[in-house]
């Protein structure tokens, strides 16, 4: 049987993109490991089930953005107070999308999207 482990994000800006997981997300750094001599640092963040991982892939000086693949759509996180997260990634200053439901339910969901351009779903927990 296998575990899920960890998903992998290039990163322009190792700085705002912890930022943007530790505080709009509430994920805690969990491990970092930088290789200087090979120029990349990686950071795991995890949220308080620590089941899972994000990896925060940072390459030195990075000449360019990174392309979103077309195959890739986005992260999803849960949280139970939906307009609260949606109003505070807002303030904060992060690309949000309306409250959204699929069709015929009540808005459930929106996107948040962090300084790479990878988009995350914010779903209600129930």
């Amino acid at each position: 049987m296998y575990k899920m482990l960890h998903t992998c994000f290039r990163v322009m800006d190792l700085d705002a993109s912890l930022k943007f997981y530790t505080e709009a997300l509430g994920l805690k750094e969990t491990r970092r490991k930088d290789f200087p001599e090979h120029e990349f640092t990686l950071v795991f963040l995890a949220d308080d089930f620590n089941t899972y991982e994000i990896e925060l892939t940072y390459n030195y000086n990075p000449e360019t953005p990174y392309v979103i693949g077309n195959g890739f759509s986005h992260l999803a996180l849960g949280v139970e107070d939906l307009e609260a997260s949606r109003d505070k990634h807002e303030a904060m200053g992060y690309q949000v999308t309306k409250l959204m439901g699929l069709p015929g339910t009540l808005p459930s969901y929106y996107f948040v999207t962090d300084p790479d351009g990878y988009d995350v779903e914010i779903i209600r927990r129930k």
